[in-house]
C-alpha cells in the first residue's frame, strides 16, 4: 500500500481542533470579499476546493449561494456535513482528490481558500494538476479565487517568527528547518494535537510561489485576467497590494 503523504495524515481526526486554529478564523470577512467579487449573483454555482470542514461553503450557502465542497479528508468532510446539518443546510460535500476531479464545465466560480490542497503536493506537477482540474471544472466564462503561499515572504522574513505569533492555545505548531531557494519549498516539522488528544509530529514540505509563476500557470490554462493581492486573514481587499510582508497571496483569475 502506498504510504500516506503528510497532508493526508495531518487531517485525519483533526476537524474540531482545526476549526479552532487561528488561521481558520477569517471566514466571515473572506466570504464578504467573495460575495463582492461575485457581484452578489446568487445564481452562480460555486466549487469549494479543499473545503475542509466546510466553513466557506456553509457561510456562502447561508447567504443564498449554491456550493459544492470537495476535499481529500473524509474526517474533515464528516465534520462539514455535521455542521451543515446543525444549520439545516443541504450542501453536497464530496470526497475527491483535487488532482482528479470528475467535473467538466459545471461551475461558474471556484474558490480554494487557506491552501486548499494547492500548494501542499509533493511535486510542482501535482500542484499544477490541481489548477488544471479546477480549470476543467469551470465554464468558459468563470472566476477562480484562491490563496496560496507567497514566495516573496521567506526571502525577507522568518517563517518561524510568523508562525510563533499566530498560534492558538493548544493549536498546531510549525518549525521550519530549511527553505530551499532552488525549489522554493519549506521543509518543516508540524505538530498538532488531534481530536482524541493525541499529538502528531509530521515532516512536511510546502511550495511557496512567486506571482510570475502563478500568472504563467493560469495563463497556460486559459485565464485571461489574473490579479494577485496581499491576503490578510479575514480582511481580503483589492486595496491590499501584494508585498514581501504578506505570508499569503490572494489570486483572482477570470476568463
Amino acid at each position: 500500500m502506498k504510504p500516506k503523504q503528510w497532508y493526508e495524515s495531518l487531517f485525519e481526526n483533526y476537524s474540531q481542533k482545526y476549526d479552532k486554529e487561528m488561521f481558520t478564523q477569517g471566514t466571515m470577512g473572506e466570504c464578504d470579499f467573495i460575495e463582492k467579487e461575485l457581484k452578489y449573483d446568487k445564481s452562480l454555482k460555486i466549487l469549494d476546493v479543499g473545503c475542509g470542514t466546510g466553513r466557506h461553503a456553509i457561510e456562502l450557502t447561508k447567504r443564498g449561494y449554491s456550493v459544492t465542497g470537495i476535499d481529500l479528508s473524509e474526517s474533515q468532510l464528516q465534520r462539514a456535513r455535521e455542521k451543515a446539518k446543525e444549520n439545516n443546510l443541504e450542501i453536497e460535500f464530496l470526497r475527491h482528490d483535487a488532482r482528479n476531479l470528475p467535473f467538466k464545465e459545471e461551475f461558474d466560480v471556484a474558490i480554494m481558500m487557506c491552501e486548499g490542497g494547492f500548494p501542499l503536493m509533493e511535486t510542482d506537477e501535482m500542484n499544477f494538476e490541481i489548477l488544471q482540474n479546477v480549470s476543467i471544472s469551470l465554464k468558459d466564462s468563470s472566476k477562480f479565487i484562491f490563496t496560496t503561499l507567497n514566495g516573496l515572504f521567506p526571502l525577507f522574513h522568518s517563517i518561524n517568527d510568523f508562525h510563533e505569533k499566530d498560534v492558538a492555545d493548544g493549536g498546531a505548531t510549525y518549525n521550519s528547518k530549511t527553505f530551499d531557494l532552488m525549489t522554493f519549498r519549506d521543509y518543516n516539522v508540524t505538530k498538532v494535537v488531534d481530536d482524541n488528544g493525541e499529538e502528531k509530529e509530521l515532516e512536511c514540505n510546502e511550495r511557496y510561489y512567486v506571482p510570475s509563476e502563478i500568472t504563467w500557470m493560469l495563463k497556460t490554462l486559459g485565464f485571461s485576467t489574473i490579479e494577485i493581492l496581499g491576503a490578510k486573514l479575514g480582511a481580503f481587499s483589492r486595496d491590499d497590494k501584494l508585498s514581501t510582508k504578506d505570508y499569503e497571496m490572494l489570486v483572482i483569475a477570470q476568463r
